[in-house]
């Protein structure tokens, strides 16, 4: 049973490398075997899962503007469907490695076999960054990792940077096992490098910020010790090509006058765009319409929101974005829970769950100045982990709630006679009344 739920984690992240399809429908099959063999859950495991309802809303608000989207033009509906997918997708790998049946060992295997399948594509991004001209850089020469062609590079950098701080808590938490340790920092170096060469300056902002709230977490001098020592090694170690792309964010021309670079620029027009969209569309321009739409409002046609939210809000109008907030809001709160949870205070100090955190946190940082929620290879093992940490706080939780009340003082009971032996002489019937409790 561990290893059909360990094959879509290992799959997922790799679809682009294989048959169209392949990993998407051969993890869906697997996933619906292990549902149909797998053990019954016990009672306290079917409490209402933190996501379901967010993410039934989303759906439902999704297919509203799928609906929307062919109310008048069916030439795409095959299309629009093989995209839309991931509506059911998602909710889907959630649930199904929540309600898995497979003990806390287990769970705890595949959170840290969705690492190790990170860890690997971070080595496929490192191998092609490797073999580019690091002296200079260049818009044809960027890491993608196992996500296909060089567009993707932004967010395979989103990727790598969601994974990092669950790598980084664990080198942080000094109760874990130095072997543990060493092979987390060994994992963290690789995605470090992974991010760095898919050239993403997005991902480098929320790759740092995830680290430093870990070490800030950890103690505030050391995180201003390793602080000084990022700014050294940014000032020393990276390669050229690395400080010539986070240089290009700002131009100075030969006045001394200094602007954005064009990338950043195109953001800002297409999002101001996309308010003059919702203008025209306050219900949604329709699911995977806004391509077709935005060239209406600026000169680039065709083109990605570079932001969830607003490219939810122009497709699913107001109802899409508050589905989305809501799930956002709804992962806040896991996280939440996890950090307080009576079984985050065991050997393992809330190791996961504050890496878990940050990974939240990352994901919706990238959602900022990118789209990358709606990608299925991007985020199905991010689902895939919600769910296993769901799972993994919810059995912990209980087993120290069992503890607990295993070790409480069990209170004999006492009878009013025993309690006031005069009394119980002049009224013998006191001696069978029992105490009541305080």
């Amino acid at each position: 049973m561990r290893l059909l739920y360990a094959l879509p984690i290992a799959l997922l992240p790799f679809a682009a490398q294989l048959p169209s399809n392949v990993s998407v429908g051969a993890s869906v099959g697997i996933l619906t075997l292990a549902l149909l063999l797998g053990n019954r859950e016990p009672g306290y495991l079917a409490r209402s899962s933190y996501l379901l309802p967010p993410l039934a809303a989303l759906f439902v608000a999704m297919l509203i503007g799928f609906a929307a989207a062919h109310w008048h033009d069916l030439a795409d509906v095959a299309k629009d469907l093989r995209e839309a997918k991931v509506a059911v997708l998602f909710p889907f790998l959630y649930l199904a490695y929540r309600r898995c049946g497979l003990d806390l060992k287990t769970t705890r295997q595949l959170i840290v076999l969705s690492l190790v399948v990170a860890v690997a594509a971070g080595l496929v991004a490192v191998g092609q960054g490797l073999s580019f001209n690091l002296g200079e850089f260049s818009e044809t020469q960027r890491a993608t990792g196992p996500f296909g062609p060089i567009k993707m590079a932004n967010r395979a950098g989103v990727f790598f940077a969601i994974f990092l701080p669950m790598l980084v808590a664990i080198v942080l938490q000094s109760r874990q096992r130095p072997l543990a340790r060493g092979a987390a920092l060994a994992g963290s170096l690789v995605l470090a490098m992974a991010i760095l060469f898919t050239y993403s300056r997005q991902a480098y902002l929320i790759g740092l910020f995830g680290i430093m709230v870990l070490l800030v977490w950890r103690s505030i001098p050391a995180a201003a010790l390793a602080g000084v020592l990022m700014v050294v090694v940014m000032l020393t170690v990276l390669p050229d090509s690395v400080v010539d792309r986070v240089q290009e964010t700002q131009q100075v021309d030969a006045s001394g006058e200094v602007s954005l670079d064009v990338s950043t620029t195109s953001r800002f027009t297409i999002w101001s765009g996309t308010l003059a969209m919702l203008r025209d569309h306050p219900a949604g321009v329709g699911l995977n319409r806004f391509g077709d739409h935005i060239g209406d409002y600026t000169s680039y046609a065709g083109k990605d929101a570079h932001n969830g939210f607003l490219l939810t809000l122009a497709e699913c109008g107001p109802l899409g974005l508050l589905a989305l907030l809501w799930v956002f809001w709804r992962l806040w709160r896991m996280t939440h829970w996890l950090r307080r949870s009576p079984g985050a205070a065991g050997p393992e100090g809330g190791t996961y769950e504050r890496g878990f955190t940050l990974a939240v946190v990352s994901m919706a940082l990238g959602n900022m100045y990118g789209s990358p929620f709606f990608d299925s290879v991007i985020m199905a093992d991010f689902w895939i982990l919600c769910g296993l940490m769901e799972r993994y706080g919810t059995i912990r939780e209980h087993a120290a709630h069992v503890v607990a009340a295993a070790q409480a003082p069990q209170r004999t009971p006492v009878t009013l006679g025993q309690r006031f032996p005069l009394a119980a002489r002049a009224l013998p019937g006191l001696a069978r009344l029992r105490q009541l409790p305080p």
